[in-house]
């Protein structure tokens, strides 16, 4: 197991920085996660990331970039819902990436 510390708190990831304890999760770590990712977290960025949590949440699974397209397209328009603005916010996968910052799972599929 890996570990990041934030705040002087030490949080257990795995290999590839997801948070082990969903539970962990707050702000100040998702800034923090953010950062080592080369993302400035904007309203944008939250938009997409509470989005995601909301929907862990209902579903208890993290979507695959396409479902996560289309969810965000019903929900906050299509303007949104695209592969374009969503890779401009997360460049290195919005499914991958976007969960990483969310405190989230990988997205099965995700390689």
């Amino acid at each position: 197991m890996a570990t990041i510390e934030v705040g002087g708190k030490t949080y257990e990831t795995d290999e590839e920085g997801y948070l082990t304890n969903l539970a962990d999760w707050n702000t100040e770590v998702a800034n923090y996660i953010a950062q080592t990712e080369n993302v400035t977290m904007t309203e944008q960025h939250w938009e997409v990331v509470n989005f995601l949590r909301e929907y862990f949440e209902e579903y208890q699974i993290a979507p695959a970039v396409r479902v996560l397209t289309k969810a965000i397209g019903k929900k906050l328009g299509a303007e949104k819902g695209n592969s374009e603005y969503l890779y401009g916010l997360f460049p290195y996968g919005p499914g991958k990436q976007a969960c990483k910052i969310a405190g989230l799972p990988k997205p099965t599929g995700c390689v």
